[in-house]
């Protein structure tokens, strides 16, 4: 009988800790393996047998995480009046003079935005941080996700 072909990240994608997931969704290490072994996640094994998440898993799983219900979950994007939001993760954010580009990684996709310095300061925005993208009209707002 064929063996299954195991999950190879694809080239340059990063490879995550459980416990970096896991802080990044809201949940508990013991959850994150939880799903592991129901297969509601895809992990890779390392060499010495320690489970990897590749980032388009924790892409593919960030909104879903924003609340515990549907309900909840469409509370938190009523918050602000635009339903364009993606939610992401902060790659970039390069601050000169007054302004500040802020690049997020949206299920493999990146989405660039240029907003003030300041806000950029006031948001503490980090790279690693999951954001989102508010996208209105010709215009995207980036938004830090606690």
């Amino acid at each position: 009988m064929p063996r299954k072909a195991k999950s190879e990240p694809k080239k340059n994608e990063e490879l995550l800790k459980l416990r970096d997931v896991a802080l990044q969704l809201g949940i508990s290490f013991p959850t994150i393996k939880q799903w592991i072994y129901k297969k509601k996640i895809r992990s890779i094994k390392t060499a010495g047998g320690h489970h990897r998440i590749p980032e388009r898993e924790l892409d593919r799983l960030l909104f879903r995480t924003r609340g515990k219900t549907e309900k909840e979950r469409k509370q938190v994007m009523r918050r602000v009046s635009g339903r364009n939001q993606l939610v992401g993760r902060i790659d970039s954010v390069r601050i000169s003079g007054l302004m500040a580009e802020v690049a997020i990684s949206i299920g493999g996709q990146q989405i660039v935005s240029i907003i003030t310095a300041r806000s950029a300061r006031e948001m503490q925005l980090k790279p690693g941080q999951t954001a989102a993208a508010l996208v209105k009209a010709t215009e995207v707002m980036i938004l830090r996700v606690s």
